[in-house]
């Protein structure tokens, strides 16, 4: 089993900036690949942004690409999400992620091995 622990959610304006963090623990969470999946009320869940087990790798969904940034520090098991350029249409519960598929996360949310329970964010226009 593997805990994620979301924080840094809140309140921004648009055009504005925002890091969210996830603390991983438990079962070998340095193994997995990760990510940060969203959900905004009355649309389907999306999966932004990816990183594998190493930190070399990453994606984005074209929704966030250039703007959002995905990073891990292997070290403390811990994965950030930089968000820049923010737009009203960023709000959504984002949600951080592993899975052992690197390369499904973007595509296969619903097979995601495990989730965190979200944090808040909302872009004011």
């Amino acid at each position: 089993q593997v805990q994620l622990v979301e924080s840094g959610g809140g309140l921004v304006q648009a055009g504005g900036s925002l890091r969210l963090s996830c603390a991983a623990s438990g079962r070998s969470p340095e193994r997995y690949a990760m990510g940060w999946c969203r959900q905004a009320p009355g649309k389907e869940r999306e999966c932004v942004a990816a990183i594998d087990w190493s930190g070399s790798d990453t994606e984005y969904a074209d929704s966030v690409k250039g703007r959002f940034t995905i990073s891990r520090d292997t070290a403390n098991n811990t994965v950030y999400l930089q968000m820049n350029s923010l737009k009203s249409e960023d709000t959504a519960v984002y949600s951080c992620v592993a899975d052992g598929v690197f390369r499904a996360i973007l595509v296969r949310w619903e097979a995601i091995d495990y989730w965190g329970k979200g944090t808040l964010v909302t872009v004011s226009s």
